[in-house]
């Protein structure tokens, strides 16, 4: 049996655990804040009975009243057996950097209600010592920007893994049923031949090779794919650098039945030489019911 992964996330309060919990959720693993440590031991036995849930990331901070008595016993416990991979990630800033952080989100310090946000910082640190030394990882975000802790978390966990987080959706649509709600990019081909004007292929989809032929020998349509494809793949190593998870990008004719679905189909399996690519056909079979 293939051994669990366990993440646990804590460290100071406003380090940037929040962000460090997206990302893991980025990478697939099923997350859960704010953990109560007396919890996690019959939590652990529940997530052995689930197949689909091997990779888990739990969120640990002084919102729990028992964390600080109760982690560490508890860390040393479920490392005495070698069924699971258990790994605690202690995020970290200077006081100062801490401070302002609160002060741009207006928020008060858990241990610091009625009181200055420093002297919360400080108490934090103190009740917080054991547990920074008994981390696996620790890590300073003190002049690290949100999106540079995404890629340091995306690099150390996504070589673990074997991931590839960053992916790409290709889908194609007919503009007479509406924009696609979560593009990123649209492109409009219906500058090309429509074969919905043939006969022969009226019927058929641009997954048919008669069509797809129709569509990509068409006057200026391999110009067009060629610098098509070419902005979409220079772009690409941009879009992941900045962080983003995913990016979709959708191709439309009038229908969404021939030349979208022709010139998707062929991004998509173009583009999936380098990066994980779901392709969808979201109009392809609207005239099915008109059929009915």
């Amino acid at each position: 049996m293939t051994n669990n992964q366990f993440v646990i996330i804590t460290g100071m309060s406003g380090a940037g655990k929040t962000v460090v919990m997206q990302t893991f959720e980025d990478l697939g693993y099923f997350c859960v804040d704010n953990m109560p440590p007396t919890l996690l031991p019959k939590f652990k036995e529940l997530i052995r009975t689930e197949r689909d849930v091997t990779r888990v990331a739990l969120v640990m901070d002084l919102r729990s009243q028992a964390f600080y008595d109760e982690i560490i016993e508890m860390y040393a416990d479920l490392n005495n057996n070698d069924e699971d991979d258990i790994d605690i990630i202690f995020l970290d800033a200077s006081d100062s950097k801490l401070v302002s952080r609160y002060k741009e989100t207006r928020r008060a310090h858990p241990l610091a209600r009625n009181g200055r946000v420093i002297d919360g910082i400080r108490r934090e640190r103190e009740l917080m010592a054991n547990v920074r030394d008994a981390a696996d990882i620790v890590i300073d975000t003190t002049n690290t920007s949100p999106r540079e802790l995404r890629e340091e978390i995306m690099h150390s966990f996504e070589a673990v893994n074997d991931t590839h987080p960053f992916h790409v959706e290709v889908m194609s649509f007919g503009f007479k049923y509406g924009l696609p709600l979560d593009a990123d990019i649209v492109m409009d081909v219906r500058f090309l031949p429509n074969p919905y004007y043939d006969l022969k292929m009226r019927y058929e989809t641009g997954l048919d090779e008669d069509v797809r032929e129709f569509v990509m020998n068409s006057t200026g349509a391999e110009q067009f794919y060629e610098q098509l494809y070419n902005l979409i793949a220079s772009t690409l190593p941009g879009y992941e650098a900045e962080g983003k998870a995913s990016l979709t990008i959708a191709i439309g004719c009038t229908g969404g039945q021939h030349r979208s679905v022709a010139i998707s189909q062929r991004l998509a399996n173009d583009l999936a030489q380098k990066y994980p690519v779901n392709v969808t056909h979201r109009d392809i079979n609207r005239h099915k019911e008109k059929e009915d």
